[in-house]
């Protein structure tokens, strides 16, 4: 799969990886909910004891970047099974949180405040 695949495309990739190895039947809500902030866990332990300099650092280091981006994609994964149980379009969850955010978050507000 290319980079310029759409997210339709990648869903059924995964979805087919989850079919392939009969692995539905472990993708309950809990269980991926669960995986989510597993994986989540994991991706901390990379910058738990690095100052905010040193995890800039680290990430543009190759092999930070690549366990980085790596446990980015576990999170992400376990994410779009959990969406795709619950017959969520993401692309449509994302674009309604992002609506809901921007009245949440006014620029005229926020901009400048967190200082």
């Amino acid at each position: 799969m290319q980079p310029q695949d759409s997210l339709p495309a990648l869903l059924e990739k995964l979805r087919s990886f989850r079919e392939k190895r009969d692995w539905r039947q472990f993708h309950t809500p809990k269980n991926l909910a669960m995986s989510i902030s597993i994986e989540a866990a994991e991706l901390m332990e990379h910058f738990q004891w690095l100052t905010p300099d040193e995890s800039e650092t680290y990430i543009h280091q190759d092999t930070g970047r690549q366990e980085v981006a790596e446990e980015l994609a576990d999170i992400l994964m376990y994410c779009f099974h959990l969406a795709d149980i619950m017959g969520l379009d993401v692309e449509k969850t994302v674009l309604d949180k992002m609506e809901k955010n921007e009245k949440r978050f006014p620029v005229d507000r926020v901009y400048g405040k967190f200082k």
